[in-house]
């Protein structure tokens, strides 16, 4: 009998020693350990996972996830700001950022587990400079990414008189890999095109008629930051803006940019975009026959005939109105490149409507339309949110290639906590 209750002591001891070791890495105050669920993959898979409510990690240890059944398979992970439903930010970081990179023989779902390392810390190569008061710019070592321009920037070769002189609250330049600038702003064609951005024709508030894209009776204005993070495997911004009819807010807007570094022959940028309306319903919708209305990437090519747009179906040399897609491709020789490069647009899976219809234009701009042509009313206080994945690469990939790629984000979209 006393071997036994010694026996049975023991076990005690050693599974309550488990226990306490589990609780002191993960922080949880569960006894359950996660697992991290991700669809197996033929290309590197950018990850940005919430954690699960109840564990929290030491923001100060250094994290790696461990694929299960398989040895020496080890990932470092970043520990990141996490946007709500509503595109706030908690108190802690609550994300992890991750890269995936494919493993042959790996089975149709691949799992990980948390678990500290050592002090084999990666260098921090990912960082933000305020490059003026309107300003900030993201650097991947000595790469610049891209500049977010959160104060109102003004063209003086666009007349005085047109609304369109001035704009705040988007995305340019971004840059390719080799340093070549692949967006425009201000071009001679349209001037409301600005880089990389997100507007409406219509904008429809009480019996009011506005248009976003022309800002002559409404703007977006910068009202504060949310979350600013760099750090070995990533970079974070989130800002809050919001849509003013004069001096009245009439609706909240909040943008989080998640890139991640850089890789042999691609960048991924995250886009997601919340928008509330404050205190009225608001209806939007795009422009009737074309569907541009949301989310837009203005291209800078030489002139349409350097330009090559690529969809799901293979190349195209028609302009695509109002046509539903899942991603769209642009490549050019930009000024300054050796060769070409470019960039494609992907949709969620988690994207509502999806997939929505676009705007192509080989002279520039690649147009996510939502809701599209017909219009849909918001109600005060509802959360709309759209992600998207900026996917810049060099070369000039064909459909096949691009689409191994938005697969990957598919998947790494779907990636999912359990036990």
């Amino acid at each position: 009998m006393f071997a036994e209750r010694k026996i049975m002591t023991n076990r005690l001891r050693q599974w309550c020693v488990g226990i306490c070791l589990v609780l002191a890495a993960i922080g949880s105050a569960t006894c359950a350990e996660p697992v991290l669920s991700v669809a197996a993959s033929t290309e590197v898979q950018h990850l940005a996972v919430a954690l699960p409510d109840g564990v929290e990690l030491d923001a100060g240890a250094a994290w790696h996830l461990v694929e299960q059944g398989v040895g020496g398979v080890q990932l470092p992970v970043q520990l990141a700001p996490a946007s709500r439903a509503d595109g706030s930010a908690g108190a802690a970081p609550r994300c992890l950022m991750a890269a995936v990179p494919p493993r042959d023989g790996a089975g149709p779902t691949r799992r990980f587990r948390l678990a500290t390392r050592g002090d084999d810390s990666e260098p921090v190569a990912m960082r933000w400079e305020t490059t003026s008061d309107t300003t900030l710019s993201l650097h991947d070592g000595k790469r610049p990414v891209l500049a977010y321009n959160h104060g109102e920037i003004t063209d003086e070769r666009v007349p005085a008189s047109d609304a369109r002189r001035s704009r705040a609250c988007y995305i340019h330049p971004v840059w390719g890999l080799d340093g070549e600038v692949i967006t425009d702003d201000f071009p001679r064609d349209h001037y409301h095109h600005h880089g990389v951005f997100w507007a409406w024709p219509h904008v429809k508030i009480d019996e009011t008629h506005y248009n976003l894209w022309f800002y002559n009776d409404i703007q977006q204005r910068h009202v504060g930051w949310i979350a600013r993070q760099a750090g070995p495997l990533g970079a974070v911004l989130a800002v809050e803006n919001g849509w003013f009819v004069g001096d009245r807010k009439v609706m909240i807007e909040r943008v989080w940019l998640r890139v991640f570094r850089t890789g042999e022959q691609s960048r991924a940028i995250d886009v997601r975009l919340v928008f509330i309306p404050v205190d009225r319903p608001i209806t939007l919708w795009g422009a009737g026959g074309k569907s541009y209305g949301g989310l837009n990437v203005r291209f800078a090519p030489p002139s349409p005939n350097d330009a090559t747009i690529t969809v799901p179906s293979g190349r195209t040399t028609a302009d695509l109105p109002d046509t539903p897609l899942v991603w769209a491709d642009f490549v050019s020789t930009f000024a300054g490149a050796d060769g070409p490069s470019g960039g494609a647009v992907f949709v969620s899976p988690r994207h509502p409507d999806f997939p929505p219809s676009w705007l192509t234009r080989h002279y520039g701009p690649l147009c996510v339309g939502w809701p599209g042509i017909k219009p849909k009313t918001f109600a005060p206080g509802e959360s709309i949110q759209l992600d998207y994945r900026l996917w810049v690469h060099a070369g000039a990939p064909e459909a096949a290639a691009i689409q191994k790629a938005y697969d990957a984000y598919a998947a790494g979209e779907q990636a999912a906590w359990g036990e």
